[in-house]
């Protein structure tokens, strides 16, 4: 008799624990729930922001974003959108902001900026038997290019003087068709992030050589609507700049890039 006392008394404290546990844990999730959601807009870009093989939103942006938004007591929703329409889509606001390795550079008026965070080249990229060496034999070319991008902005205004004329400059709406024109020979060339063209030959084994000669070093930054008045764009500011300051956003950038401390002089900047 005292045995079955024993047993059931040690199945009531097990209940119990339970019990408890699960109320811990639905607290805890109701918390989670509770958190505001800051609404963040990019399109697939490797290495900064791409589904991983369970469909799940990854890459440098992301987990920037998520760990920045954590610190100011929000959770993150990663949506991909069309790229064209991103400026449309911030200021109607069916998005709080905008970050897909987003240059700053030519765009500070158009729209509120945290950053910039990290540094990029824009660079040229061409297959690995052509004759283009440097920015001026691209002259008569055809060159490809993602649209809205600073690339196109760079070949379509031609306000840098190293800038020559080309044949054609063809403006494509997905980050993957400009490549695929590239290794087919419908273009001379590409133009795009440094980051985004070592990714593309990482992930389907391919090699252009990319020209020594940048188009431009341009600071990555976060947009947000011009008449966002709520402060969030002030304070993630700060939050990107602390992280970059505690090593967080070193350890973030090295999970995806080769030597992240050039990605982190972001100092000379005047924006």
């Amino acid at each position: 008799m005292k045995g079955r006392r024993i047993i059931a008394g040690m199945l009531l404290v097990g209940i119990l624990i339970t019990s408890f546990t699960g109320c811990s844990e639905s607290v805890h999730q109701k918390k989670e729930k509770n958190k505001p959601t800051i609404t963040l807009g990019s399109d697939s870009y490797p290495p900064y922001n791409y589904l991983n093989e369970d469909g799940i939103p990854t890459g440098i942006d992301v987990d920037l974003a998520t760990e920045a938004f954590e610190r100011m007591g929000y959770q993150v929703d990663v949506v991909q959108i069309n790229w064209e329409k991103k400026k449309e889509l911030v200021e109607s606001g069916e998005i709080d902001c905008i970050m897909g390795c987003f240059s700053m550079e030519g765009r500070l008026d158009e729209y509120r900026w945290a950053g910039p965070y990290i540094s990029s080249r824009q660079v040229v990229a061409v297959n690995e038997n052509s004759d283009i060496y440097e920015l001026k034999d691209l002259e008569g070319k055809n060159v490809a290019v993602q649209s809205t991008t600073k690339p196109e902005g760079i070949f379509l205004k031609r306000t840098d003087e190293r800038i020559p004329k080309l044949a054609n400059l063809i403006s494509l709406g997905h980050r993957e068709l400009i490549y695929s024109f590239l290794g087919k020979g419908y273009v001379d060339a590409v133009a795009a992030h440094e980051e985004s063209i070592v990714q593309y030959m990482k992930d389907y084994d391919t090699n252009f050589r990319i020209l020594e000669e940048p188009l431009m070093t341009v600071g990555i930054g976060v947009a947000f609507a011009k008449n966002d008045d709520r402060g969030i764009c002030e304070e993630l500011d700060q939050i990107l700049e602390e992280m970059r300051q505690d090593g967080t956003s070193l350890k973030i950038i090295g999970k995806y890039l080769d030597d992240p401390e050039k990605y982190l002089e972001v100092d000379g900047f005047e924006y």
